[in-house]
C-alpha cells in the first residue's frame, strides 16, 4: 500500500502541514525539520500527488524545455544540462522538440502554459520573423502573468520582453573564426550559413562578414549558400559551392554538423581537406575533434549555459547580470582542418 502524507508526518514527528511546506518549498522551515521530512520521504518511498499540488499552488514541479532538434548534439547537450539541474532542484524537465518549426514552437508554448509549468526554457536561436516574435512575446507575457518563469538560453528575448537570457557569443566567435582563416592566408572564402530568418544564422553570418570587412574584403569575397544546420544540408551546400564558388580555398560553415557534411562531399569528389580546401565549423560538438582532419571550430559552453539556465528557471540562482543577460564566451579552437591556401574548390556541374 502506498504511503500517505500522514505516514510521512508520523515518521518525521511533524504535522502534515509541515510536510506539505517542506515538499512545496513555499514556507520557511528549519534545516533539522526539513532533513527529518526528507529522510521520512525516502524511507517510506513516498510519492506525492503532483497534479493536486499543482492545482493548489497554481504551478507544477515541472520545467518545460523547448528545443529545435533533440537529435542534434547542440540541443542534446543543452537538454541534458537542463534536466540535471531540474532534478537537483526536485523538478521534472519535459523536453519539447519543434523540428525547427516556428509554428511548433508556438504550439508547445501554448501547451506548456496550459500545464501550469513552474518555468519554461526556450533554447537555441529562433525565427526572426516579426509575426513570430510578436506571438512569442505575447505568450511569454501570459506565462509571466500566470507566475511561470521564462528563461531564454542561446537566444535574445523578443522585443518588449523582460526575461533572463543566457547568451552565447555567436557573433564574436564567428568573427574570431574568420580572422583565423584570414590569418592563414585565405582570401577566397565561401560560407555555409544556417536557414534564413534565424537568429543564430544572422549572428554568425554578421560576425563572419565583420571579419572580412576589417580585412578590407567586401561581401563579394564570400559566396554564401544556406543549409538547415543538418549534416545532409552541409553535403548539399558543398555541391552548390563547387558549382557557384569554384576557386574558393576555404569554406567557413555555421555549425559543425554542416561542416562534417561539407567535408564528406569534398572527399567524395576527390578534394582533400585541408590540402586543397580548408573547412571550419562552429560549436565544438563531440564529433569535431574525432573528424579526420580534426575540425577547426568555435567552442560554446553549451552544458554550462544550459545548467545556469536550469538553475535560474528552478529559482535556485538569481540572475543579477546587467540587463538580465549573462554572456557566455566563445573560444576559437584551431585544429588541422584549416591550413594555408591550396588548390581551391573544383568546378562541378550537376548532371
Amino acid at each position: 500500500m502506498a504511503s500517505t502524507l500522514a505516514d510521512v508526518a508520523a515518521r518525521a514527528g511533524v504535522s502534515t502541514a509541515t510536510v506539505s511546506r517542506v515538499l512545496n518549498g513555499n514556507y520557511p522551515v528549519s534545516a533539522a525539520t526539513r532533513e527529518r521530512v526528507h529522510r521520512a520521504v525516502e524511507e517510506l518511498s513516498y510519492v506525492g500527488n503532483a497534479p493536486a499540488r499543482a492545482l493548489a499552488a497554481h504551478s507544477s514541479d515541472v520545467i518545460g524545455v523547448i528545443v529545435s532538434d533533440v537529435s542534434d548534439p547542440f540541443f542534446g547537450i543543452q537538454a541534458s544540462g537542463l534536466q540535471w539541474e531540474a532534478a537537483d532542484s526536485g523538478l521534472l524537465a519535459v523536453i519539447c522538440n519543434t523540428a525547427g518549426s516556428p509554428a511548433a514552437e508556438l504550439k508547445y508554448l501554448r501547451l506548456l502554459l496550459g500545464q501550469r509549468m513552474r518555468a519554461i526554457v526556450l533554447t537555441g536561436g529562433g525565427s526572426d520573423e516579426p509575426e513570430h516574435l510578436d506571438a512569442t512575446a505575447a505568450l511569454i507575457g501570459q506565462a509571466q502573468s500566470a507566475g511561470t518563469a521564462v528563461v531564454l538560453c542561446g537566444r535574445p528575448a523578443p522585443p518588449g520582453v523582460e526575461a533572463p537570457v543566457i547568451a552565447y557569443d555567436n557573433r564574436g566567435g564567428a568573427q574570431a573564426l574568420t580572422r583565423h582563416v584570414l590569418a592563414m592566408g585565405h582570401r577566397r572564402i565561401a560560407y555555409v550559413a544556417g536557414p534564413p530568418g534565424h537568429g543564430t544564422t544572422r549572428s554568425r553570418l554578421d560576425g563572419h562578414r565583420g571579419a572580412l570587412a576589417n580585412a578590407g574584403l567586401g561581401d563579394g569575397a564570400t559566396p554564401v549558400v544556406h543549409g538547415d544546420f543538418s549534416r545532409a544540408s552541409g553535403f548539399d551546400a558543398a555541391l552548390e559551392l563547387m558549382r557557384v564558388a569554384s576557386g574558393s580555398t576555404a569554406v567557413v560553415v555555421a555549425n559543425d554538423l554542416m561542416a562534417l557534411g561539407v567535408i564528406a562531399a569534398l572527399r567524395q569528389h576527390g578534394v582533400a581537406v585541408p590540402e586543397d580546401v580548408s573547412v571550419a565549423g562552429f560549436d565544438d560538438l563531440p564529433a569535431a575533434v574525432d573528424a579526420v582532419p580534426a575540425l577547426t571550430t568555435v567552442r560554446l559552453p553549451l552544458r554550462e549555459g544550459a545548467r545556469r539556465a536550469g538553475r535560474i528557471a528552478a529559482g535556485a540562482e538569481p540572475l543579477t547580470a546587467p540587463g538580465r543577460i549573462l554572456w557566455m564566451p566563445a573560444e576559437l579552437l584551431a585544429r588541422e582542418s584549416v591550413a594555408p591556401p591550396g588548390a581551391g574548390l573544383p568546378q562541378w556541374a550537376p548532371r
